[in-house]
């Protein structure tokens, strides 16, 4: 018989994952698998067992090869000729958070679990965070 967690039983820690240095899909890969609890002993794929999860540094996010030309993001209003398309510079340069979330919600379960375990990931574009009370710890990879 295999484990399973009880939700009473899960305990959340906080971590921080600096992207200075790194490699978009390195980093997200590796934030996916704290939000969903991989990276625990008491992993319970129906339920949420996973931390939480502060991202700074976003601005300083990389990519290798073409990527910051050839990799496109896109969006549609729903009218017609709505859809907008962005390259990662530009995507960059509009709002590096999002670059980070586009990536990590793409690596997440389908569904409302998903989206309760998404929710644990905080963005911040610079070194600063306003979560100092809950007493983060720095995730090394």
């Amino acid at each position: 018989m295999s484990y399973i967690a009880k939700p009473s039983e899960i305990e959340r820690k906080w971590w921080i994952l600096d992207c200075e240095g790194k490699t978009l899909g390195r980093l997200c890969t590796e934030a996916a698998m704290i939000l969903r609890g991989k990276k625990k002993p008491t992993y319970t794929p129906f339920l949420d067992t996973g931390d939480y999860v502060i991202v700074i540094n976003s601005d300083k996010i990389q990519v290798t090869g073409k990527k910051g030309t050839d990799k496109i993001y896109k969006h549609h209003s729903g009218y017609p000729g709505g859809l907008k398309e962005l390259s990662f510079n530009e995507m960059m340069a509009k709002d590096s958070t999002q670059v980070i979330r586009h990536a990590v919600k793409d690596m997440m379960p389908k569904g409302p679990l998903g989206r309760q375990m998404y929710k644990k990931l905080k963005v911040y574009a610079d070194a600063n965070h306003k979560h100092e009370a809950q007493k983060p710890e720095v995730w090394n990879f």
